[in-house]
């Protein structure tokens, strides 16, 4: 049983976008973050509050390039990052690897010197993982979902039982 999950276990699981230590994954060689936005940074469909402007300035302190890579319109994206001024795609059509690409593309990254981070494992971990990435699933910041993200959600617990029998 557990083979079948291997595709979706991600390559690292923290409680936050917020307690992932940046400045190590720097060290290690990281040059850029490729973030979710919505559960991963915000509440859904919230704009950017203070910790995550915060967040965007510590990384260009530590010199990561970063990009926002959502499934979401436009609207939603450019709301969102008017207040931490980095790269973005927006309808990225996750988990198609294509974007992970793009987003590598524009932050001058390659696949050993990108890191992407966020809450849903059947887009965001899966998407990554097709395309290569080192990923970070981090837990969804509010319960409040869109009821196909919470259907999922269901689907995600079975896999992340197995991942943590497994990381035992």
């Amino acid at each position: 049983m557990k083979r079948m999950f291997d595709q979706f276990f991600p390559d690292e699981y923290m409680e936050s976008t917020y307690s992932i230590p940046f400045e190590k994954l720097y060290q290690e060689g990281y040059r850029g973050v490729i973030f979710d936005i919505d559960n991963t940074l915000v509440p859904h469909g919230a704009p950017a509050d203070e910790r995550a402007k915060q967040l965007f300035r510590r990384l260009k302190e530590i010199g990561f390039e970063s990009c926002l890579l959502s499934n979401n319109q436009k609207k939603r994206v450019e709301m969102f990052n008017q207040d931490v001024g980095t790269h973005y795609i927006f309808n990225a059509h996750k988990p198609a690897t294509g974007n992970y690409k793009r987003a590598m593309e524009l932050m001058g990254t390659d696949l050993s010197s990108t890191i992407f981070v966020g809450d849903q494992l059947f887009t965001d971990v899966w998407g990554a993982k097709r395309a290569g990435i080192h990923n970070i699933l981090v837990q969804p910041m509010n319960p409040k979902e869109e009821i196909q993200i919470v259907l999922k959600r269901y689907l995600e617990k079975i896999v992340l039982h197995f991942y943590e029998k497994e990381c035992r």
